[in-house]
């Protein structure tokens, strides 16, 4: 069984928070860069930033030589979890509406729920597991409201919804690979995927787009800011999430994503606040307890009693 503790919640906490403000920086930075430049930028200085920090702490990535399968499960972890997603959110989002965009994450958590109880040993699917997961999915729809689903006219706006459907496949299937790698530096497999994610786009770039444009100062602190945080910090915090507290459990970041979306957004670019907010809320978190419901009461102390003090009320009772 996992053991979820109270630093599991706080770093789950801070993902979404950094996240959900994330589609704030990206709507600033695309005004001075394209799609694919934004993508290359984000994971390059990722890449730079992490790899810095793990040869500052030795270089080690493995604790015992890496059977070749592993690095080809690395390999395929570059493109899930940072290349492939970045590009296709970048360039659906230039055609669909912002709250699919919100909804396509938060599915993050549906596609893991399956996927997780057929390849990850200990990630079993309950009818609590999935009817939390189902509840916080309603809450995110009720958040988003009608222009989830709606058009906005864009000619390649069916592209745009596969695009932003295809990333949040990829974020839900790296997550469980990254699970099922052996024992392995947190710090090192972000630089590594990093890099591997580097390696892809900046071609990919080059080859759609051309030659980096020149960028203005908002521009450049806005991609600075991306490939720092929610890039390589974030990256950090997310595998050592999934590695010690599971995919599922991960999961629940996508849930709050467009809740922290919704309300950066009102805060400091004065859009409308949903009038169903506190009810969408409610659901959200209704159903992350739900879906989470053993771990909570593992963590404020209401477990069942262990074998040493059933023991110790047998006596006291014989």
């Amino acid at each position: 069984m996992t053991d979820i503790t109270g630093r599991h919640w706080l770093m789950v906490a801070i993902l979404g928070l950094t996240w959900g403000g994330t589609f704030l920086v990206i709507e600033i930075a695309l005004r001075g860069i394209t799609p694919f430049w934004l993508a290359a930028a984000r994971i390059t200085l990722g890449a730079l930033f992490t790899t810095a920090i793990w040869q500052f702490r030795g270089g080690k990535l493995f604790s015992a030589p890496p059977a070749p399968s592993n690095k080809i499960a690395l390999c395929a972890l570059g493109l899930l979890s940072s290349a492939l997603p970045f590009i296709l959110l970048n360039w659906g989002q230039q055609y669909v509406t912002s709250g699919f965009a919100g909804v396509s994450m938060a599915s993050v958590a549906l596609i893991v729920l399956p996927l997780a109880h057929f390849f990850v040993p200990g990630e079993r699917l309950t009818w609590r597991r999935a009817l939390g997961f189902i509840i916080g999915f309603v809450g995110v729809g009720i958040l988003i409201g009608g222009q989830a689903f709606s058009s906005n006219g864009a000619e390649l706006e069916l592209f745009g919804r596969i695009a932003c459907m295809s990333a949040a496949c990829c974020y839900a299937f790296s997550s469980i690979l990254i699970r099922r790698m052996p024992k392995i530096d947190p710090i090192g497999m972000t630089a590594v995927l990093l890099i591997i994610g580097a390696m892809v786009v900046i071609p990919l770039a080059l080859l759609v787009e051309g030659l980096p444009p020149m960028v203005d100062g908002k521009t450049l602190i806005a991609t600075a800011f991306l490939g720092l945080i929610p890039t390589a910090a974030a990256s950090i915090l997310r595998v050592s999430v999934v590695r010690s507290a599971g995919p599922v459990f991960m999961s629940l970041v996508s849930y709050q994503v467009p809740v922290w979306s919704v309300l950066l957004g009102t805060l400091f670019l004065a859009e409308p606040l949903p009038s169903a907010m506190v009810w969408a809320l409610a659901l959200i978190l209704c159903g992350m307890g739900l879906s989470q419901y053993g771990a909570l009461m593992r963590l404020f102390g209401r477990t069942q009693p262990t074998a040493s003090v059933t023991q110790h009320i047998e006596r006291k009772s014989l």
